[in-house]
């Protein structure tokens, strides 16, 4: 070989791999930290030519414990991670760059204050915790996550106890399987970005139920600032101890139309921390901002909190044809009615406390009560909400301004129903049109013709001869029976004001920002152009999720496929197919009580238990990269061929040679998941004399140099299906129809064939 292009070779590789250890070598900048409610998030700068990122936090007793990978976003600006489920206190979060399986210098940020959620209200009467957290915040012994994003929303996968097939595959044939309630593990969805419509849902609705079992817990939560159910809503029915938390819910157009909808026979219901925007126009006139936000219907002990309304036409009806009064109790507190129209609530026959919210440029009305009714209206915030509070067909919803005088006819606003009543005690009222109270003189009539009695005291009890005017119903005093009650301190409507704003809706207010003019939109009804034309074009600046890289949601082939030139991949999940391999030859037991691990898009419920007996054997003709999956903490030993060797926060990564070779115990432990590949470069630019492909991570297009004459480039997924193919002579490959996650490259010049690992951002 001439000495020149030796030297070029050289040289070549030398800038590669010295390329490569500049990067290593880097530590993360972090640019932003905060906590949350029970939460804490971090952002940091890109890094070149990083594999991943290993992100670990501390505090509160825990050290140094990683986080799932699903939880490590990039974004079009920054990268990010956010840790959910942690108890009040104080934590440090550490970022850690990963190149070729191995782990950098990390940088850790200062202690992030954490905060717990208020849980007060209905929902948990009698110490009951609805979801799948414990009151503490985090999450409920033998708890599931599941990771739904766009791309594994259809794929993700679970074995479901009574399910009428395993696995259930698709989010909604999960819940399906939860639906008989014979499931009593503690089930957490998590959802990661903007999720549109599934391929299979119940009329254009997400539904979850459990047959009421009182053993099961469930929790639909979004991810950081950004998870938005996009055209689609979440529907609850026949279901015990729900939470729904920290979801924009944009542009709904299911045949139900309520962006959340507690349909029937609901019990122990915690909806909190969402934002609720404008839903696809019904065909009726109040449906130009879609129809209902956010619903309640033949449910009890229920609690609506901290949830942000924008400019939601009819934010919240309850109930509808109960037909009692018995037994229907419902808490609304923290509330930002942020320029919505009405319905905050608009009252059927159920006890409702509402407190503590703040009512902002309100165009139409407050709280109405209807249908023997009894509303505990307290400590809010009203401003310029045009009126505050109506009972139906009496005071304020049939009184005719222009005649100064009651039109039963023409006036109404709640359909002409019976009446019920509101008791209101410390209330702030500023910018209102017109507020009527029991028996105030100056005002026609005022102890018939009143919108609502007002308490001297919180204790006081509203007398039977306070009554509707329309079917003479009476308050029923809930508020004050120590047996219906539950114990709560409120805010004064100032401090409920403030905490409102800095805490209603998404992690520190999501992704969409928005400032009303209140000048126009306080008087306004009319869909706002400016947020609708914002909410149409929603587009999430997502750009992939980390533990998203083999998208197949628990669908991972199991038998080996072949890639390029004899590029194998062998995957088996234990939770999808047991001992049963094409590959692997597995004695021993499996156990499905171990844990749930969460390893590269999947979810992971059973494992083979490492103990004496336990043997998994296998060959491979080539050198490989062997990856063995165990529960989270894991860090024990687990034998290979007759030698230890120990795993690091759950994960074995070990380059065997070609030949045979067994696994064995050597500390007991639980295996989830097995990866062999012949690649074994991992996700680095490979050092390689005379030809180097960059960038990697790729978004677009990558670049491949080489000093040999390129006959053809071909890419492969995880499971060695052909996906691309280059002509010869190329130097640039254009990537950006690939979706996000790994492939197998193989580069095939006059020299030799080169492999590598390109993960598509």
């Amino acid at each position: 070989m001439p000495r020149r292009s030796m030297i070029k070779k050289s040289l070549l590789f030398f800038v590669a791999c010295l390329i490569s250890m500049m990067n290593f070598a880097q530590r993360p900048v972090i640019t932003h930290a905060a906590g949350w409610l029970e939460s804490v998030y971090v952002t940091w700068e890109p890094m070149d030519s990083i594999q991943a990122y290993h992100v670990y936090y501390s505090g509160e007793g825990i050290t140094d414990k990683r986080i799932d990978d699903q939880l490590i976003r990039s974004y079009k600006t920054c990268e990010r991670a956010d840790i959910p489920g942690l108890r009040a206190g104080n934590y440090t979060v550490r970022v850690v760059p990963v190149i070729s399986g191995k782990e950098g210098e990390g940088t850790t940020t200062d202690s992030l204050i954490v905060k717990a959620y208020d849980r007060t209200g209905y929902a948990f009467w009698k110490d009951r915790t609805p979801g799948a957290y414990q009151a503490d915040g985090t999450p409920k012994d033998r708890a599931v996550v599941l990771y739904i994003t766009e791309k594994t929303k259809n794929t993700i996968s679970l074995d479901v106890s009574g399910a009428n097939e395993n696995p259930c595959a698709g989010l909604q044939t999960i819940l399906d399987g939860f639906k008989k309630g014979k499931d009593t593990r503690p089930l957490i969805i998590r959802l990661v970005g903007q999720i549109t419509d599934l391929s299979y849902m119940l009329n254009g609705d997400v539904v979850v139920e459990n047959a009421n079992n009182p053993s099961g817990y469930i929790t639909v939560e979004g991810v950081g600032n950004d998870a938005v159910a996009y055209g689609w809503g979440l529907r609850i029915k026949n279901a015990s101890n729900v939470e729904v938390r920290n979801i924009g819910f944009m542009n709904c157009n299911s045949s139900e139309g309520d962006d959340v909808g507690l349909q029937q026979g609901n019990d122990h219901v915690w909806v909190h921390q969402c934002d609720f925007f404008y839903g696809e126009a019904g065909s009726d006139a109040d449906q130009v901002k879609g129809d209902g936000a956010l619903d309640c219907k033949k449910s009890t002990y229920v609690t609506f909190s901290y949830n942000h309304f924008w400019d939601t036409g009819k934010s919240n009806l309850l109930g509808l044809s109960e037909g009692t009064t018995a037994g229907l109790f419902i808490t609304y507190h923290h509330n930002w009615y942020d320029h919505s129209d009405s319905r905050h609530p608009r009252v059927r026959y159920y006890s409702a406390h509402v407190y503590n919210n703040y009512y902002d440029g309100n165009a139409k009305y407050g709280a109405g009560s209807t249908l023997g009714s009894s509303v505990f209206v307290e400590a809010n915030y009203f401003r310029h909400c045009k009126y505050p509070m109506m009972t139906s067909m009496q005071g304020t919803d049939v009184f005719n301004e222009s005649t100064q005088s009651n039109d039963y006819v023409n006036m109404p606003t709640f359909s002409k129903e019976d009446g019920g009543t509101i008791k209101a005690f410390n209330n702030v009222m500023t910018g209102q049109k017109r507020f009527v109270p029991y028996g105030n003189a100056g005002y026609p009539n005022p102890t018939v013709d009143f919108d609502a009695y007002v308490a001297t005291s919180r204790n006081e009890k509203v007398d039977s001869a306070v009554v509707s005017y329309q079917g003479k119903h009476t308050y029923n005093n809930f508020d004050t029976n120590d047996s219906l009650m539950y114990a709560y301190t409120p805010d004064s409507p100032d401090v409920a004001k403030e905490n409102v704003t800095k805490y209603a809706g998404r992690v520190e207010g999501g992704d969409v920002k928005w400032t009303f003019d209140n000048a126009i939109d306080d008087e306004a009804d009319a869909v706002n152009a400016g947020l609708k034309a914002a909410l149409t074009g929603y587009q999430t600046s997502l750009v992939s999720v980390q533990g998203d890289s083999l998208g197949t949601g628990g669908t991972t082939p199991d038998d080996p496929g072949q890639g390029g030139d004899s590029t194998n991949v062998y995957l088996h999940n234990f939770t999808l197919s047991g001992k049963t391999s094409a590959f692997f030859s597995i004695t021993g037991n499996l156990s499905d009580s171990k844990g749930t691990v969460t390893y590269a898009g999947l979810t992971l419920t059973q494992c083979l238990k490492m103990e004496a007996a336990t043997v998994i054997s296998f060959t491979t003709t080539k050198q490989a990269t062997l990856i063995l999956v165990f529960n989270a903490g894991f860090s024990g030993k687990i034998s290979i061929d007759g030698t230890s060797y120990n795993a690091a926060s759950g994960v074995l990564t070990l380059v065997i040679s070609a030949g045979n070779h067994k696994i064995t115990k050597t500390d007991s432990a639980n295996l989830y998941y097995i990866s062999l590949s012949n690649e074994t470069t991992g996700l680095s630019t490979q050092c390689v004399p005379g030809l180097a492909v960059f960038p990697n991570p790729v978004t677009d297009k990558l670049t491949i140099v080489s000093d040999a004459e390129i006959d053809r480039v071909e890419i492969f997924n995880l499971a060695g299906v052909w996906m691309k193919r280059a002509a010869s002579g190329i130097r640039s490959f254009d990537l950006s129809d690939l979706k996000q996650g790994p492939y197998l490259m193989t580069v095939i010049t006059a020299q030799g064939v080169f492999r590598q690992t390109i993960l598509k951002k």
